[in-house]
């Protein structure tokens, strides 16, 4: 199984709750609430896949994007939750 980090930015209730992968540039989705983006989120991942054709890049660990200067802040910042990629698609090694 393969994972990806998402970053979920929860800006309060009158806004919905987004959800984004630092190592999927343009891979978003969101929900009413933190349970309902995080359900979600799968099926963005899996629409990622679908629209590239390619393989998935290899998912960076959370050291490695708490030391990324475009990521450490909004790690630091919001809620990070690991989410699986469906079973067809493959992280490059």
């Amino acid at each position: 199984m393969t994972y990806y980090i998402a970053i979920i930015e929860d800006a309060g209730p009158d806004v919905a709750v987004g959800v984004w992968f630092p190592d999927l540039p343009g891979c978003v989705s969101a929900g009413d609430d933190i349970d309902d983006a995080l359900r979600n989120a799968p099926e963005a991942l899996e629409l990622y896949l679908e629209q590239d054709g390619r393989p998935l890049p290899k998912p960076r660990t959370l050291t490695e994007l708490k030391a990324d200067p475009e990521v450490a802040d909004d790690i630091r910042d919001y809620i990070v939750a690991l989410i699986e990629t469906p079973t067809r698609a493959h992280a490059a090694e």
